[in-house]
């Protein structure tokens, strides 16, 4: 805003050429001057000089009501510029499994909540492969996932491995495989789920997730509460972190005790991001996070 006008509204508010050179941290010599040359541009006079101070007249009153308002309509062009600096150079986008947002990744997020209460944040659930497509799509800045071993290098991702993570095997209450010691060939003896659903676009990036076994389940789907009340209202076998045990309880669905030998093997958890991106700050700051929460959680 023009700083005469500025000056203006300091002297109006404060009485007095003194009072207000004062505030502004200038001369008397200076603001007199200044005030001076805005009423010769102006062709009025905007103060009446007296013993008790400087008056506004009627001129003078009408410009200080509209150098209010451009005053306050210039501090909140600012705020906003701010804000908008704020929100490209602090907001994030991560993505990430189940298991990682229930453990650790939602603690994370609310926490830089606190600390960023007015920046947007992203957060994207789903399976590795689908948040591999919106990771190269530049729709999230890192996440959370499980190593894809045939993954093309020329994709142009880095993975930084935090631990390792044991699925397990979940039922409904009151279902026979709850019973004693369970094999691998009991529970193809059930319908299984999974949430991890099969889309073929996503061949391109991985063989192998598919060929393990995330395809021809009975019942797939994005969302884990679909597959939980899948679980709960059929005689069907969840896939998924063992870390989850507790919090599938309180939906009624219960981990299936293995025979030694029996559990499948630990898979490497880690944070994907793009190559070109491993200098920026944003990345760099939200990895390290990312890894200082995880380690603890996972198995070495």
């Amino acid at each position: 805003m023009d700083r005469t006008l500025l000056q203006f509204l300091a002297v109006a508010d404060a009485g007095s050429i003194s009072n207000a050179a004062e505030r502004l941290h200038v001369t008397q010599p200076t603001l007199t001057f200044n005030l001076k040359k805005l009423e010769s541009a102006l062709g009025v006079s905007l103060f009446d000089r007296t013993s008790r101070g400087m008056r506004l007249t009627a001129y003078g009153q009408t410009l200080y009501q509209h150098a209010l308002v451009m005053k306050r309509l210039h501090e909140n062009a600012l705020e906003s510029i701010q804000r908008q600096k704020n929100n490209f150079e602090n907001g994030i986008s991560v993505g990430s499994g189940y298991t990682a947002w229930a453990t650790f990744l939602r603690g994370l997020v609310f926490d830089y909540r606190t600390q960023h209460p007015h920046v947007p944040i992203n957060v994207s659930l789903g399976n590795v492969l689908r948040l591999m497509d919106q990771l190269l799509a530049g729709d999230i800045l890192v996440f959370v996932g499980h190593k894809v071993a045939d993954l093309d290098p020329d994709l142009g991702t880095d993975f930084e491995a935090i631990g390792r993570q044991q699925d397990g095997f979940f039922v409904r209450r009151g279902h026979p495989l709850l019973e004693g010691l369970r094999t691998q060939s009991d529970l193809k003896a059930y319908p299984s789920t999974i949430a991890f659903p099969w889309e073929s676009h996503q061949k391109r990036l991985s063989s192998l997730v598919f060929a393990d076994g995330t395809a021809g389940k009975a019942f797939t789907s994005n969302s884990l509460q679909a597959c939980l009340d899948y679980v709960n209202g059929t005689d069907a076998v969840l896939q998924h972190g063992e870390l989850m045990a507790q919090e599938f309880e309180r939906h009624g669905v219960y981990k299936i005790r293995l025979a030694p030998g029996e559990a499948p093997d630990p898979v490497r958890m880690g944070v994907y991001y793009l190559r070109e991106r491993s200098s920026d700050p944003r990345v760099i700051a939200l990895v390290d996070e990312i890894k200082r929460r995880a380690v603890p959680v996972y198995t070495a």
